[in-house]
């Protein structure tokens, strides 16, 4: 799983615009997701299944009967988000069933439970059972029998979760086992979802109006490998040939999975032109110590790959600062490597130490302070693509789907969106633009946003 699907999305807290009561109401559910793309897909499931017990999503904890924190646990700061949310979960609404699922509680469960705030501590392998158990925890609690109106027919819409963009998982857990990482213990081995369930997914989120689905998982270049017959390609050829889903979105790939066999799919111009490739280091003394299954020049020959294919390809990227055995020579590599890609975005971190994993006891740990200026400098020389790639793009018309948009004054509205290569983008107007795709010429940088111009053709 890529740093960037780890620790881009922050905490979200649902609208409660989009679950439908067709019913007598069971209840009221607030979700909060933390980290990942995953996570998110396992949050719209979440909702999916309170909402077919007949349960409402709110915006505020103050108004939810149950509230849940949907952890990560990828860092030491991600565990400290969760505990700060999980208590101002309670103090915002003491009566409310606290649940706090996922990553965190899977790691070290009785951790959580010293939490006196929390009421039921569920990791991912009890995602499954969470919202029976949560239901009936509120049930209690109200001193009733049954808490809940089944409702079959509830769907999950556009603006859940704060999304306009489905997530919809493929695969879960890694077999790779790199030296930093946790995900290994907290999602467990890779298997892969029947390519039937997937599609019949897909076909559920168009109708319920989704533009853009991202598939998700933890290794997604190894999709299939423990099924008959598919792998990452075929399921590509599966959704685009099965559902009128209007953009598909592929959430990140390693290095050495990037071949032209599987580039060819980016000809059907429904498949974002997006690819997350985690770099982690420039250094291939530290890939090694690191466990991961590529070089530097691996990861060059992906991204020339990539750039030869598909025309204005935005790559991002995710590195990580003072790995353990990290010498200042190493890090001199790195930012050469990240100055000579030019990457359209990357998510840089300093190294975290982290309980359960092999790197955890290495014992050449780098000083915090060199961690924190290594990892400014590597944030310095991305920023120099980052800023290059939307100089290139500026003048071009892109695909762009609306999402979010706050008043400005006399009826105009500011909307925000995202582009096919993932840029986001910004328009003024006092047309409704949510959850739309338009064409627009994109324009100035203001910030990290590029201004743009809707196009009415």
């Amino acid at each position: 799983m890529s740093v960037d699907d780890i620790l881009q999305v922050m905490p979200q807290i649902p609208t409660g615009r989009p679950i439908p009561a067709t019913g007598a109401e069971a209840g009221t559910v607030a979700i909060e997701t933390h980290g990942c793309k995953l996570n998110q897909a396992d949050s719209m499931v979440l909702a999916q299944e309170f909402a077919r017990a007949g349960y409402r999503l709110v915006d505020r904890r103050q108004d939810a009967d149950i509230i849940v924190v949907n952890t990560c646990t990828v860092t030491a700061t991600a565990d400290s988000k969760a505990r700060q949310a999980l208590r101002a979960a309670y103090r915002a609404n003491p009566q409310a069933v606290v649940v706090a699922a996922g990553c965190y509680p899977e790691r070290d469960a009785e951790e959580i439970r010293r939490i006196p705030e929390v009421t039921l501590a569920l990791g991912n392998r009890a995602k499954p059972d969470l919202v029976e158990m949560a239901i009936s925890e509120s049930a209690k609690r109200r001193g009733t029998k049954s808490h809940r109106r089944p409702q079959s027919d509830a769907v999950v819409q556009p603006g859940i979760l704060r999304r306009s963009r489905a997530m919809v998982k493929i695969q879960e857990g890694c077999d790779q086992v790199c030296a930093y990482c946790i995900v290994p213990k907290v999602r467990g081995r890779e298997r892969s979802v029947p390519p039937g369930q997937i599609v019949e997914a897909v076909r559920r989120h168009v109708t319920a109006g989704f533009k853009e689905i991202t598939l998700t998982g933890t290794q997604l270049g190894t999709y299939g490998f423990d099924l008959d017959g598919i792998d990452l390609p075929g399921l590509l050829d599966r959704i685009l040939g099965g559902t009128e889903l209007p953009r598909l979105r592929v959430s990140s790939l390693q290095a050495h999975e990037i071949s032209s066999a599987l580039l060819k799919r980016w000809e059907d111009p429904r498949l974002c032109p997006h690819f997350h490739v985690p770099l982690q280091s420039g250094s291939d003394d530290v890939l090694k110590t690191m466990r991961r299954r590529y070089d530097t020049d691996t990861f060059r020959r992906a991204v020339a790959t990539i750039r030869e294919r598909v025309a204005d390809a935005a790559i991002t990227t995710d590195v990580i600062a003072g790995f353990p055995g990290e010498t200042e020579q190493d890090h001199a590599k790195g930012l050469t490597l990240v100055g000579e890609i030019g990457f359209a975005d990357a998510h840089v971190f300093p190294y975290s130490q982290r309980p359960g994993t092999s790197a955890h006891h290495m014992h050449d740990q780098v000083a915090p302070e060199n961690k924190r200026r290594r990892a400014n400098e590597i944030t310095a020389a991305a920023e120099v693509g980052f800023n290059l790639f939307r100089a290139r793009m500026r003048g071009n018309v892109r695909p762009v789907l609306w999402e979010t948009a706050r008043p400005v004054g006399n009826g105009t509205m500011l909307w925000s969106g995202l582009t096919d290569n993932y840029v986001r983008v910004s328009t003024e107007g006092n047309t409704e633009l949510g959850n739309n795709i338009t064409r627009a010429r994109l324009g100035d940088l203001t910030g990290k946003v590029l201004q743009a111009v809707v196009l009415n053709d």
